[in-house]
């Protein structure tokens, strides 16, 4: 079957230098790549859930935080202010 494919510049020349070293096509190439990737396992996709710990700390914030003013929040993390 013929198709065109889209590769990046960079890893045409690779290949075509690949496959003069081996004196593999191109074609054969690309089909052992693919055949390589279809082969292997799947993976599972899904995702672990991570709980994250609520603090239940009394306390709040310093005298003065405002969480809306990220630049002033910058400087008390930086210790500037």
């Amino acid at each position: 079957m013929r198709t065109t494919v889209r590769l990046d510049p960079a890893l045409m020349a690779k290949a075509k230098e690949e496959s003069a070293r081996t004196g593999e096509t191109l074609t054969a190439m690309i089909e052992r790549g693919l055949r390589l990737v279809l082969a292997r396992p799947r993976q599972s996709r899904r995702r672990t859930i991570i709980r994250i710990p609520v603090s239940r700390a009394a306390g709040g914030l310093r005298p003065g935080v405002n969480l809306d003013d990220s630049a002033a929040l910058l400087d008390i993390m930086e210790k500037r202010g």
